[in-house]
């Protein structure tokens, strides 16, 4: 069964003038279980989004362990019948560990890669690839359709907004087909990339990556490890449902819900939920998203 690549979604949606609506996974912590993977990706099918993208590992930092990024995708493509787009980091890899990448991808059949830097360990010199745009010329000739990370705030090691813009350009430039962006809190801070980005000439679609916050210690976390921003609004709920946490969830999942609604309504080019293996995520926001007529 061939299934599309992600650009041919945005292509395909885009005709139709449909939001491309689509999930993240991760690859179950530790050992490998099929079935715990098998589950979520049973879960996420019943969202129907238009493809789910694996990440490497649950912190990102390396193409997986025991190919579990790719055993996923391909359980994805062949069991729910919904494209796959891998994860795919560099910051660590070699000519040698890209080339057998790229072969056990070809063997899944996987289409979609989504070319990213990875999380730089401690002590970590990077390899052969220190940055994701010298990594997609390699994958684009290799024949993979190629997305590449996006940030509406910034990178975290990026404090210059113009470079950012540059750093975003050179991955088009290097054959990116689509970006997923970092996620965001606010959604003006996108519509101001979004107008940044086309006025230095980036033409292909942005999906916005949205997260609901969970959790006080969660948000915690994204804030430093992403350098997201935290609106009024949700320091306002953290402080409301401090000593409530299912209250605090419910919350989160519904602020989430109400950015994507008000993306959608501005015509980005997709929709794309960081799920955290969690179903009832996903299924909120196919939800929310059909309820306003944007699928």
């Amino acid at each position: 069964m061939v299934l599309k690549s992600a650009a041919q979604v945005f292509e395909e949606q885009r005709r139709e003038k449909r939001t491309p609506f689509s999930v993240e996974m991760f690859p179950p912590k530790g050992q490998l279980t099929l079935d715990a993977a098998r589950e979520v990706v049973e879960g996420l099918r019943a969202a129907s989004p238009d493809f789910i993208s694996v990440t490497c590992s649950a912190g990102g930092s390396g193409n997986g362990s025991g190919g579990q990024t790719v055993t996923i995708a391909e359980l994805i493509q062949d069991e729910a019948a919904i494209p796959a787009v891998a994860h795919f980091t560099c910051v660590s890899a070699t000519r040698d560990s890209v080339n057998q990448a790229i072969s056990d991808l070809r063997a899944a059949c996987v289409r979609t890669v989504l070319a990213l830097r990875g999380d730089l360990v401690e002590g970590q010199e990077p390899a052969d690839f220190p940055y994701a745009c010298e990594l997609i010329p390699l994958l684009k000739d290799a024949g993979f359709c190629v997305g590449a990370a996006a940030y509406p705030e910034g990178h975290i090691d990026c404090l210059d907004p113009r470079e950012n813009l540059r750093h975003l350009k050179a991955k088009q430039e290097a054959g990116a087909d689509f970006f997923i962006t970092q996620l965001f809190f606010n959604n003006d801070d996108f519509y101001r990339f979004r107008d940044d980005a086309a006025a230095v000439g980036v033409t292909a679609p942005i999906t916005c990556g949205i997260m609901p916050f969970l959790g006080k210690s969660q948000i915690q976390r994204m804030v430093f490890l992403c350098g997201s921003s935290l609106p009024a609004p949700i320091i306002k709920l953290l402080a409301k449902y401090e000593d409530d946490p299912a209250s605090l969830r419910q919350a989160g999942i519904e602020y989430a819900c109400n950015q994507l609604v008000d993306l959608g309504r501005q015509g980005v080019d997709g929709l794309h939920v960081y799920a955290m293996n969690q179903p009832d995520i996903a299924h909120a926001a196919a939800g929310a998203i059909a309820a306003a007529g944007l699928r």
